[in-house]
């Protein structure tokens, strides 16, 4: 009998000296790095290498099905609010007309693994075809509302998409006539059954209109075909889904001159989704105002997905970025979040009625796109209330985010790196020639591994493998450095991409258009900083002898051929460019004269 008293002591002993241990690791987790958390470096190693690990399992779901378990958990939850068009959903009718809308599609022959293209700003439209292409495994292709004519064609054909969703117009530009211009086959011929040489595949272009266009079939068109298909069928279709499979391509610029579609898997979109939202604290509470455009990854991903995930409600204050209008949002729906890139905030920020709108619900947000300067960071938390707002770092090919700071981390952490791994990721800083992993505090390229890394480039395998090597880990193109807490700082790119108010800009996109001038013999664009933009886009042109233009000649011709945020702002005619002894070229000392003399002047 003493014997086993001795044992069951012993046992009892060690059961509660490991609930102890336990207990105590959960709270510095806790207090160090947000609610079930934990980081592991080579703090010893003294290497530049940081893993995020977390008792919150990596989701293994389509998009699909969050939706429907959002509905079936928070029916009553407002889904989406649409404040320009006065439209309200509860996440039950939601679901309802998503289902009806992946109905329609499927009537119209959209099968699994086609592509359907979306050509439009931040419309009630645009959130039910990502939700419902994403049910019958349809790939979602997001395009730029600022494309132009020539660009979307690129995307169409590459893409090789079977429908095309468009808006009618905006501002000044007119989607259908554009769309017209490079398909003119169109206006002869009946929706549903387009067929064209330049695109093969392009079967179905759908118009977010009342009014029905020559070969195109409306938005309600959807809704009445979706009664023809029954629930079974939608039920077929989604098991045969699969978390791994692509159902997205987001086109970024690439360096030769032409876009690359990123492809991402619902895997990577819901889970990335998942722990953003996870470390902002976020609840079917939330109500999170969204004036970020939903073709890329920061409104479809950060923003529309998050919130279903978490039965959050999405609200639209405009379809375009508006401040007085974000404002008034958060004002009218009592929002508790807000996303936005840094020129964003400034912009509300600086309006004449900011001091009239209340915003004292706003509790967390991001803030991502292009660094957060310390007094903009101040403002922000002090003046809108944002307390909790995070600083998120990725790319479109991490679908999208890789880092991301905590809503506990002070505001230096907050403004100084864009915090530590997501959640089950591994990030690395390399020496570009050596590709050894660097020493704690130097630079290099920052590499990521982890479950939001893309399948690949759409119908580029080279292009991935120079981004994706064989090991899985992702090269960024961004330079950054490391602390021994796993705290990463951006510091520059390998590459010349200009960030412009959040936006990528590839200057070989740019060079590529302005070779098209018959004047111009030889072009480099670069960025150059912008106190408003974070940088500005710049042009260095060599023209041909004899030609004589100024710098609203050149501005003239990009107007309607490429995006409004690409045409250069700074215009430099130039004999020769500063080189090195071996002919090759230097941007940075172009960009050293540009400073100079704008400062001068």
């Amino acid at each position: 009998m003493k014997l086993q008293y001795f044992y069951f002591q012993t046992i009892k002993k060690q059961f509660l000296y490991f609930i102890i241990k336990k207990l105590v690791l959960r709270i510095i987790f806790s207090l160090n790095y947000g609610e079930e958390m934990s980081l592991q470096n080579n703090i010893n190693n003294k290497l530049s290498y940081a893993y995020t690990g977390s008792e919150k399992p990596i989701l293994w779901s389509t998009i699909g099905d969050r939706l429907k378990y959002a509905a079936e958990k928070y029916p009553d939850n407002d889904a989406l609010v649409v404040i320009w068009r006065n439209e309200r959903y509860t996440y039950e009718h939601f679901y309802r007309i998503c289902k009806r809308a992946a109905k329609g599609l499927m009537h119209m022959g959209v099968k699994k693994g086609d592509k359907v293209g979306i050509w439009a700003t931040n419309y009630t439209e645009w959130v039910i075809t990502q939700f419902s292409t994403a049910m019958i495994g349809a790939v979602l292709v997001t395009i730029n509302p600022a494309l132009r004519e020539n660009e979307l064609e690129y995307i169409l054909s590459d893409s090789e998409c079977q429908t095309l969703i468009l808006m009618e117009k905006f501002k000044s530009s007119r989607y259908i006539d554009m769309f017209y211009n490079i398909f003119p086959e169109a206006k002869e011929q009946t929706s549903g059954n387009l067929r064209s040489y330049k695109f093969p595949k392009l079967k179905n272009v759908i118009v977010l209109s009342k009014e029905g266009k020559s070969g195109m079939y409306t938005s309600a068109d959807v809704l009445t075909q979706g009664k023809e298909v029954s629930n079974e069928e939608l039920i077929q279709r989604e098991q045969e889904l699969d978390p791994d499979d692509i159902i997205n391509i987001q086109y970024t610029s690439g360096t030769t001159g032409f876009p690359k579609g990123a492809c991402l898997t619902h895997h990577n979109i819901v889970n990335n989704a998942y722990f953003v939202g996870a470390n902002m604290k976020f609840t079917h509470h939330d109500k999170l105002c969204i004036p970020v455009p939903f073709y890329h990854c920061f409104g479809m991903v950060l923003s529309n997905m998050l919130c279903v995930n978490y039965g959050a409600t999405m609200v639209l204050p405009n379809d375009f970025f508006e401040p007085l209008a974000t404002l008034k949002a958060v004002e009218k729906e009592k929002c508790t979040a807000i996303h936005g890139v840094p020129t964003m905030f400034i912009s509300q920020l600086e309006h004449p009625e900011f001091n009239t709108i209340d915003l004292s619900t706003l509790r967390t947000g991001i803030m991502a796109g292009a660094p957060c300067p310390i007094e903009l960071m101040k403002k922000v938390i002090g003046q809108m209330g944002i307390r909790d707002i995070t600083i998120c770092y990725g790319l479109t090919e991490a679908s999208p985010v890789t880092n991301q700071t905590t809503i506990d981390e002070s505001t230096k952490i907050r403004v100084e790196t864009v915090g530590r791994p997501l959640q089950h990721t591994e990030i690395k800083i390399i020496d570009s020639d050596t590709r050894k992993v660097v020493p704690i505090g130097e630079q290099g390229e920052i590499c990521v591994r982890g479950f939001q890394i893309m399948r690949g480039y759409h119908n580029k395998s080279e292009e991935t493998k120079k981004t994706i090597d064989k090991s899985r880990w992702l090269h960024t193109g961004d330079l950054g450095t490391m602390n021994n807490q796993g705290y990463c700082k951006i510091t520059g790119r390998l590459t010349n991409m200009i960030i412009r108010g959040g936006e990528n800009i590839y200057p070989r996109d740019i060079e590529e258009f302005l070779y098209t001038h018959p004047d111009i013999v030889d072009v480099y664009v670069f960025g150059s900083p912008d106190e408003r933009y974070g940088e500005e886009v710049a042009a260095w042109i060599k023209l041909k002898p004899g030609a004589n233009l100024v710098e609203d000649d050149i501005k003239k011709f990009c107007i309607g051929n490429i995006s409004h945020q690409k045409i250069p702002k700074y215009i430099k005619f130039v004999d020769e460019f500063p080189m090195t002894a071996n002919g090759k070229i230097q941007k940075f000392k172009m960009k050293e004269i540009l400073i100079k003399e704008r400062d001068v002047s």
